[in-house]
């Protein structure tokens, strides 16, 4: 009898281990190749029955939002977080997040881009990894291009894209020479005026942390993104952030689109492009005052250190990050839909470089970026696209909304520098730096 009930409950213990379960929650930014990670995820559970997966997919702005409030409150609501590389080294170092240190043994660290990794590792260790690296370019139509009398040059001047611009615009066609961001937020329009305005030669800061919005060089930044986006721009456009542009440029009514190199694969994507076999690709533009407008960024997977189940969410983030992914991924999309930027391995193989014509100026452009040193005038920050300080985020979607303000015409472009100099000085002595 003794012996019956040892098996029985031996029996019952074993059907528990194999019903149980848990479920992660991953918090990701509704991109397309996020997108892509969601839908191949079975791959996963079928390896890892014993994990669910519970997905919450948010536009950028409001993602940032529900991320950061609940990392900062230690809500515990999400056990996996998509977020940039402004975050990771700035919760890292205030202990919001768990160390990667459980990737497993056929992980390749080593395979990842320096200038991507170094920017998410605080204290030599590794707080979050990279699902795509970015930095960015210039994706143009050639047919329109062509029409116009003119040749793009593969590192060109900001000059020419005007010129360009003006001359690829046909209004009553519904064809715009220029899309350029215009929606309000520190990771929309800041992030490609900030990159446009170091070729300009402007800084956020002084070195000694003194905003410089009152400069002649932010003011020829933000003059020149007003004018040309009246002169080509499209109606609305304040309004229009990556994916919004991107649908522009995909149903042929944009004849530039200046944003990230991730976006080359879905611009040449046949099933989603008008126009994918008439897309060209260059460098950012410069000014030719030695820095060009790419910025430089990677959308990473973290784990909040308020995440109770953080060994079955780095299994997962090891699955998304890691070459295996890359080739599933190669297998059900083809290879130039593979998630770029990220492993030194992808642009060594002929298949992906066959395939991405964007792939050279991709890596060429997240190499050439350069984050401590990102305008021509010294800067007591890091970051090309952003300032690596937590105030950023507030000061810099309050100076969005400025921005955006003078591309609608509210506001002229003095009047917009003039209250984003107000308002980031005040913010500053409040936070009190320079520390």
């Amino acid at each position: 009898m003794k012996n019956k009930l040892l098996m029985l409950a031996c029996g019952v213990m074993t059907m528990s281990a194999a019903v149980a379960s848990e479920t992660i929650t991953i918090a990701t930014v509704n991109n397309g190749d996020m997108i892509t990670m969601k839908e191949l995820s079975s791959d996963f559970t079928d390896k890892n029955p014993s994990i669910e997966l519970k997905w919450v997919t948010l536009e950028e702005n409001i993602l940032r939002q529900r991320v950061t409030t609940d990392v900062a409150t230690r809500g515990g609501q999400y056990d996996v977080m998509t977020i940039g590389t402004y975050e990771v080294p700035i919760w890292g170092k205030q202990g919001w997040l768990t160390e990667l240190d459980k990737l497993g043994a056929n992980y390749d660290k080593a395979d990842l881009l320096p200038a991507i990794s170094s920017g998410l590792t605080f204290d030599n260790k590794l707080f979050a990894a990279p699902f795509y690296g970015e930095s960015s370019m210039v994706m143009y139509r050639t047919d329109l291009i062509e029409k116009a009398g003119l040749k793009m040059p593969k590192s060109p001047t900001w000059d020419f894209i005007r010129k360009a611009a003006k001359a690829m615009t046909d209004k009553e066609e519904g064809i715009y020479g220029i899309c350029l961001r215009g929606k309000a937020g520190w990771g929309e329009n800041i992030a490609l005026i900030t990159a446009m305005s170091n070729s300009f030669g402007a800084r956020w800061y002084d070195e000694n942390w003194k905003p410089q919005f009152d400069s002649q060089e932010w003011h020829d930044t933000l003059q020149y993104y007003v004018d040309i986006m009246e002169e080509s721009g499209p109606p609305g456009s304040s309004a229009n952030g990556f994916n919004e542009n991107l649908a522009l440029f995909q149903t042929g009514k944009c004849g530039i689109w200046i944003d990230a190199t991730v976006a080359g694969a879905f611009v040449t994507n046949k099933e989603d492009s008008l126009v994918a076999d008439k897309v060209g690709f260059a460098l950012a533009p410069h000014n030719n005052l030695g820095k060009r407008g790419n910025w430089l960024w990677a959308w990473t997977l973290a784990v909040p250190a308020s995440s109770k189940k953080s060994d079955a969410a780095m299994k997962f983030i090891s699955w998304a990050t890691s070459k295996e992914y890359t080739e599933l991924v190669a297998d059900k999309k083809g290879w130039v839909n593979v998630p770029p930027g990220t492993r030194a391995s992808l642009y060594k193989n002929p298949k992906y470089m066959a395939a991405a014509p964007f792939a050279q100026i991709t890596l060429d452009s997240i190499q050439s970026a350069d984050p401590k040193n990102p305008t021509v005038k010294p800067v007591p920050y890091v970051g090309v696209q952003f300032v690596a300080i937590p105030e950023f985020q507030g000061i810099g979607t309050a100076v969005g909304q400025q921005f955006s303000a003078a591309l609608t015409g509210t506001m002229t472009v003095k009047e917009a520098l003039e209250t984003s100099q107000r308002l980031v000085e005040r913010a500053m002595k409040k936070a009190r730096y320079p520390k």
